[in-house]
């Protein structure tokens, strides 16, 4: 803080003392040191009431947008009787349904929601590591762990979603090497078996936390739900509360106090950076999707992907690289075959006029309106 700084500098007094500006300066500045900069909006929240909401929290008007703002925080408005809901946009959603469109030209109609999870093609090419355009998996470092975990199942992508962040990391070789029978899966309970079976032995997931208390401890779904809620925030008072619950009802099961601790502890560590199954599996199932689209019709998917980052260069290069290493040809700018997106002929890409640098989309497709079905002459 500022007065630690006055009081532990000198020279700070003696400017102070030297100049009265100095001396009014740091007194204004001790005055707003901690207050609010300004008011920020959270880019997807939503909140829901039964009412008016003015008749529920105060709001405020963003100059830069027409809809109103809660001036209340998002853990304030629940309190004063909202719901929150946070809507999330997604560019890949677009790139299915444009790749979709575009083999359904080829007289293919394909329903995402039916295609199979197990598609061999998708698992070989997940396992190859070849998956630029691919939702989730893109990086170098998630391209190295399917590598490493040749992918074999959905499931398998579930959980690699779940695992890869900061902590949860490390257990990614742990769970390969288990996975390929490298190393026996070890359980911490042999009544935790059947809940950590999918995962080779390793709590990945906050469900298998809440899972856990219920098999072991005789918990509800509501008092495991509230355990895993305790756990995440760390609260000391609480999680007291909640061991000694725990363990009174280990001991009921017949588990030992000394091995119930123990359990609780494990439980803990794994809450505190468990993620959510149905968040990563709703991530992986857009991950397989992308997968199954780039792996079964790569000309449809890249220029799907390719027409989603019109205005992204190194991006496209990119996209145009890899559709060269699939052996793609991708047509050069045509002011007579291009359209105004990226589009396919005959198994080819055919590069988008509104790609190039420079020229306006609204240029293009004035363009592409003149020319119709006909060619231009000259």
């Amino acid at each position: 803080k500022l007065a630690d700084a006055i009081a532990a500098e000198p020279r700070f007094q003696e400017e102070i003392d030297k100049e009265p500006v100095v001396e009014r300066l740091l007194d204004m500045a001790q005055k707003l040191e901690g207050l609010y900069r300004h008011a920020s909006t959270h880019a997807a929240g939503l909140v829901i009431g039964d009412r008016p909401l003015v008749e529920l929290v105060p709001l405020y008007r963003d100059p830069k947008t027409d809809m109103p703002v809660t001036q209340f925080n998002m853990k304030w408005v629940e309190q004063a009787g909202l719901v929150k809901f946070d809507f999330l946009g997604l560019k890949t959603l677009t790139v299915l349904q444009k790749a979709v469109d575009l083999i359904r030209r080829r007289g293919i109609a394909i329903d995402l929601a039916a295609i199979p999870l197990d598609d061999a093609k998708t698992y070989d090419m997940l396992a190859r590591g070849e998956t630029v355009g691919v939702f989730q998996v893109e990086s170098a470092g998630m391209r190295k762990a399917l590598v490493e975990m040749r992918a074999s199942r959905f499931e398998d992508i579930i959980a690699l979603v779940a695992l890869y962040r900061p902590g949860p990391m490390a257990n990614i070789p742990v769970y390969c090497a288990r996975k390929h029978g490298l190393e026996k899966a070890e359980y911490p309970h042999p009544l935790l078996e059947q809940v950590l079976s999918e995962t080779h032995g390793i709590i990945v997931y906050q469900e298998q936390v809440m899972q856990a208390a219920q098999i072991l401890s005789g918990y509800s779904l509501g008092e495991a739900d509230l355990l895993r809620r305790a756990m995440g925030k760390k609260i000391k008072a609480e999680m007291d509360k909640q061991r000694e619950r725990f363990v009174s009802g280990c001991l009921t099961n017949g588990i030992t106090q000394g091995k119930a601790d123990e359990i609780f502890d494990l439980l803990a560590k794994f809450a505190d950076y468990g993620f959510n199954k149905s968040h990563a599996a709703a991530y992986a199932l857009v991950s397989y999707h992308t997968a199954y689209l780039k792996a079964n019709y790569p000309v449809e998917f890249m220029a799907a992907s390719m027409t989603l980052d019109l205005s992204n260069t190194d991006k496209l290069s990119e996209f145009r690289r890899e559709a060269v290493r699939l052996g793609i040809p991708v047509d050069a700018p045509s002011i007579n075959r291009s359209g105004v997106h990226f589009d396919v002929s005959d198994g080819r890409i055919l590069y988008a006029l509104a790609a190039v640098k420079g020229v306006g989309a609204q240029a293009v497709e004035a363009i592409v309106a003149a020319r119709d079905d006909r060619p231009f002459r000259d």
